[in-house]
């Protein structure tokens, strides 16, 4: 049987996996918060404290340096990898529907990395979306700092910002050395761009722009390790208003609205 750990980010209660050997609830954010009866990710090494820009990263990090496993992987509490395509509905039970140890082991079988289905825009590239929904000097800068600090990805950033789809929500399986090489990339630029941008003004939605930032930066790190991944369903454990997305997403196209909310 493979060490896998699938850390569950969540930042309050919520239905959460039987199999708590395979799946590990993190209480992001949790440094001076009340307990939620979840492991925190501000024990041993740990960034809590940035929760409110980083996202569920800081439940990454923490993961990365104090989980001892073979494989590591990010789910939400609210959005899970899947056997099948399907849609929420309120009768659905979360443990039938999620991978099994199992199912991951098998499809680890056939791939290095597991990600999400791909999120297509259609009549936006990665770059044109996040510039009209929230804003794209974020990218600019980001694109100056690998220009700087790892310039041979500059190839690749420019060619995931040109494509039309891509894995997001941070979320993937795969082996404790290849997150570790992620990683050790990933945080010095979101540190460097986190340093760059005054947050002071930002409301809450605004700050979390490192986090955003960082589903972007994934699709580059895969293109540049030239790594093709096993995609797999996902379902989000709640109601999504599609309607309230659709219609903010053509807003912004078209009418340069920008986003203010999660969905």
């Amino acid at each position: 049987m493979k060490n896998i750990k699938l850390i569950v980010a969540t930042h309050k209660a919520f239905q959460m996996p039987k199999d708590d050997n395979l799946y590990l609830p993190i209480h992001v954010g949790a440094e001076g918060k009340e307990d939620l009866g979840y492991t925190g990710d501000n024990t041993g090494q740990h960034i809590s404290l940035l929760n409110p820009y980083y996202c569920e990263l800081t439940g990454l990090y923490w993961a990365w340096k104090n989980l001892d496993c073979d494989y590591l992987g990010l789910v939400h509490y609210r959005r899970y990898f899947t056997k099948k395509s399907q849609n929420f509905s309120d009768d659905i039970k979360i443990d039938d529907v999620i991978l099994s140890q199992t199912d991951i082991e098998h499809l680890l079988d056939d791939a290095d990395v597991i990600v999400p289905k791909k999120r297509k825009y259609y009549i936006e590239t990665l770059y044109s979306h996040y510039s009209h929904t929230l804003d794209g000097s974020h990218l600019d800068k980001t694109r100056d700092i690998i220009c700087q600090n790892s310039p041979d990805f500059l190839e690749a950033y420019d060619k995931v910002m040109g494509q039309r789809s891509g894995y997001m929500f941070n979320m993937f399986i795969m082996k404790k050395e290849l997150v570790n090489d992620y990683l050790t990339w990933l945080f010095p630029i979101l540190d460097n761009l986190y340093e760059q941008i005054d947050t002071t003004n930002m409301t809450q939605f605004e700050a979390r722009f490192p986090g955003r930032v960082s589903e972007l930066l994934f699709n580059v790190w895969l293109k540049q390790k030239n790594i093709r991944p096993k995609e797999v369903p996902f379902m989000y454990m709640e109601n999504v208003n599609l309607w309230n997305k659709g219609k903010s997403f053509l807003e912004a196209k078209f009418l340069g609205k920008k986003y203010g909310k999660s969905f």
